[in-house]
Parts: C-alpha cells; structure tokens; sequence
C-alpha cells in the first residue's frame, strides 16, 4: 500500500546521486502580465537563476555500537576489552543537498533551518560553479529558516528580493526551483492551490500550498510570482514515495522576511510576547459561551506578571482579534503576536462572559521571557506535533478529555490528530489514545514529549516506542520516522 506522508524537502543524500556541480535554477520576470501564462518561462529562468544556490553541507553522524560487536554482562573482564578496542562509538560524515537564494550582493543567503541543521561545513555554490565556504548568521527551527553568509571576493553577485505573499490568490501562477535529487539547478511552474496551511511544522505555520513539482533537494529554495518576486521558500511535500505527486508547501514570503531580517541582524529571533495559554473554540464551546460562530482563542490560562496578566486578560476569555487582526482559528494567534513589534501597544478584542470587550496590552518579547523562565512553554506549546511521525499531542486537560470523551480524571498526553497514511496511521494510532511513556519514561507533558522525540531524532534512531492508553487497556506502540 502507498503511504502518503508528510516529508521535509530535505536535502538529496550525495552519497545517493552524485550531486552535480553547480547547480542552478531558474524564474521569473517582468514582461509578463499578471494572472497571464507566457508562451515560455525561459527568460524569467534565465534572469533569476543567478540568485539561485546550490548549498551542501557535511555533518559528523555518530553510528553508535556495532551490532556486529559481541555483548558481554557489566563486569566481564572482556567488556573493557573491547570497549577500548574503540568500536563502540562509530562516526562518518555524511553529506547531504539542498537549496537557497542570494537576498543581498553582500553575500546573504537564505534557506531551511533543516538543510544545515547539525552542520559542520558548508558550502554555497553558484549556478556558474563558483563554491564559497558560508557561516551562519541565524537560525530558526520553529519556522524552519536560516540565513547564511558568504564572502563575494569581488564576484558581483545576483540577489532577489521578497514580495508580498498576501496578495497571492489561489490559481497564481508561480515557479519553484532548487536542486532535487543533487541533479542541478532545475525550475517547475504551477498554480497556487492553497494558503495559510497548518501542516504541523511548527507553531508559526503559515505555508503556501502549491502543485509546481518539487522534490527532495528543493529545501530552501525560492517560489517566485510573476513579477519575479521570492513569495515563498520550498519547505515540505506530501508524498507517497518521496517524489513529487503536486502537493508542496512553501513558508510564506510575508513570515520569512520579517524572520530573516531579524537572523540577519541579531543572529536570533525578536518575536512579541502575550503570554497566554490557548486553545481551539470548538462549536460545542462557542455555543456554551455564546459566540456566535467557533472562532477566535480561548485563554484557558495566563502566565503570571505577563503583558496579558497585565492588561487584564483572564482565563475564560475569547481573543476574536489583536491589533485589528481577526483571529479565525486558535493558530492565527500565536503567528500574529509573534511579528509584532515587541513594546508595541496593541487593542487586543475580548468576548466575556456575553459582551464584547476592548483591553490595552503592551507586548513583551517571547525570547527574553523563556531566558527568565517565564515562557517555558507559550500560547502554543501545550500542543505538539510531529510530520516525520503523523500525529499530534496536546497536553490532557478536564476540558479536553471532556470533549473528547475521555475519563475527566486521566491526565498526561493525547493524541489530537493522526495523518492518514503516515507511520503513526499504519500502527494504528488513533485520536484520543493517551500516552503513558516514552520508552520506559514516564510522559507528563507535551513540551517533554517532543524533547525526548527531538533528542531520538538527532541521535539517529530509526524511530520511537511509546506506551498507549486506549478505554483503560495498555500496550507499546513503536513507530518509525519516515524516511526524508
């Protein structure tokens, strides 16, 4: 059976496909009208793939015990033996494809956070061939993006620049390009089929959803409109077998711009702070409320001596908008607060206890506050998930195990959502399982959760184990990364 599941657009394996040297790519103009298909894409990719990068990265991946090695009880005089025979610890290098764009003649580079995690080297290179040796000035894992930094030496460098992603309409014309498989520079055209995806990336997820072919090696590589503009950076596909089957996602231009200006500047993030913990309405909760549709933010809690606790805003409150922006879903939120200006005053609309109301609220900023402790988790945190793996969590509360069903008592971690097709699918996880334990670990909290998966992820491991609680019976459950 084909699994369908969602994939990073990680960079090809070298040690798959020989990567070609160079590499290169493509779009998009000006002499094009808005809304029209040209007869061809050729000039467009011949004035923008300049700008276009191929970056390779090498990183030392630690292979832990050989199986092959014998296995002696704790003590065995034998033990010692071949521990210092030095087998016990292997490591290589791996080298590892993807892509990127030059934003800035001065040698600004920008790509995924997931293309040069880890990364001991790296190196960016034109689609002349020219190869330059790149640091990186910052990068962030929650929106998945990085900026690197190279040194022209006198090379004149071609740049391109971010448009605006909210003007997009779906059915837009757009073209991607980057470096799948380690082929070399290589351009797709499609229509914009969706935006504002929440594919579970992270808590920022503002994904453009497109059916240009990309594939693996097209991470962190440019979407371009007509107009020649960057509105988006190639991201994550679904995919059966790892190939494009016209399902990609694409970060918005809007999201990476206001990140990478801060990276590039700070070498960090600078994101507004609310401090407040919420949750989705549901139309159940709307109707008990009073609202008369299931939308906005409800506030099940607030952090002490926050900019939320502050102004006044109580747990039981509805966000419907902040600073002039309607809050849709629960998810619009945290990504709102987050690109606003830190220190800016902003009108944060509440619905309570029947009547609308209007609260003042200065806004703090997300990084120091988790340095101090004060955000350990955020607006967001209390639910997690996980594309390499399928499915969801949140933290179990009163209210959630109410909704959905679950005995009022149990506490812990549930699942809140399965991707269909994916490793967590195929074992038979469902929403509403409870989970117990990681391994032989007990799991209290979501925040932990993802910890201990990040931490198996990045050591190597092939997968997880987890103990399910599902109408009172127990039972381990192992499940598989998906290959990326």
């Amino acid at each position: 059976m084909l699994m369908t599941i969602l994939r990073p657009l990680q960079h090809a394996r070298a040690a798959m496909i020989p990567a070609v040297a160079g590499f290169v790519v493509m779009f998009i103009s000006v002499t094009v009208i808005a809304g029209e298909r040209p007869d061809s894409f050729a000039d467009q990719a011949e004035k923008l793939s300049p700008a276009v990068v191929n970056i390779s990265t090498t990183t030392i991946v630690s292979e832990g015990p050989s199986s092959d090695m014998p296995q002696f009880p704790p003590g065995s005089p034998f033990e010692e033996f071949f521990k210092n025979f030095g087998d016990n610890d292997r490591k290589r290098r791996a080298s590892s494809l993807g892509s990127g764009f030059i934003i800035d003649k001065k040698g600004i580079v920008v790509t995924n956070y997931h293309v040069i995690e880890n990364a001991e080297e790296i190196t960016v290179v034109l689609s002349d061939d020219q190869s330059f040796k790149a640091e990186v000035l910052g990068q962030d894992k929650k929106t998945d993006i990085a900026v690197l930094k190279i040194d022209p030496d006198g090379v004149d460098l071609a740049a391109v620049e971010f448009g605006d992603s909210d003007r997009l309409r779906v059915g837009d014309w757009v073209l991607a390009i980057g470096n799948p498989f380690g082929l070399g520079g290589t351009v797709t055209a499609g229509i914009v089929s969706a935006r504002g995806r929440d594919i579970g990336n992270g808590p920022y997820d503002d994904f453009i959803q497109t059916d240009a072919s990309i594939n693996r090696g097209n991470s962190g590589g440019p979407l371009f409109n007509l107009e020649g503009e960057v509105i988006g950076i190639n991201t994550a596909i679904f995919s059966q077998s790892g190939g494009s089957v016209g399902i990609g996602f694409a970060i918005s231009s809007n999201l990476a711009k206001r990140v990478t200006a801060q990276l590039e500047e700070f070498g960090t993030t600078r994101r507004g702070w609310l401090g407040v913990f919420i949750q989705e309405v549901t139309p159940d909760i709307a109707d008990s409320l009073g609202l008369e549709s299931a939308e906005g933010a409800l506030v099940s809690s607030i952090n002490e001596k926050s900019p939320a606790d502050t102004a006044g805003i109580e747990p039981g409150d509805v966000i419907v908008s902040f600073d002039g922006k309607r809050i849709q879903k629960m998810r619009d939120l945290p990504r709102i607060v987050a690109e606003t200006d830190i220190g800016a005053k902003v009108a944060v609309e509440l619905f309570r206890e029947g009547k609308s109301m209007t609260v003042s609220v200065e806004l703090g900023e997300l990084e120091k506050a988790e340095l101090v402790g004060m955000a350990e988790t955020d607006a967001d945190a209390d639910k997690q998930s996980f594309g390499s793996l399928g499915f969801s969590v949140e933290n179990l509360t009163a209210d959630l195990a109410t909704e959905m069903d679950l005995d009022a008592e149990l506490t812990g971690v549930v699942v809140t959502e399965v991707i269909a097709g994916s490793p967590a699918a195929q074992k038979g996880l469902e929403p509403g399982d409870v989970i117990r334990r990681f391994g032989q670990r007990r799991v209290e909290t979501a925040a932990a959760f993802a910890d201990a998966v990040g931490k198996a992820k990045d050591s190597g491991r092939s997968g997880i184990l987890i103990l399910v609680e599902r109408e009172g019976n127990q039972r381990f459950v192992q499940i598989g990364f998906a290959n990326e």
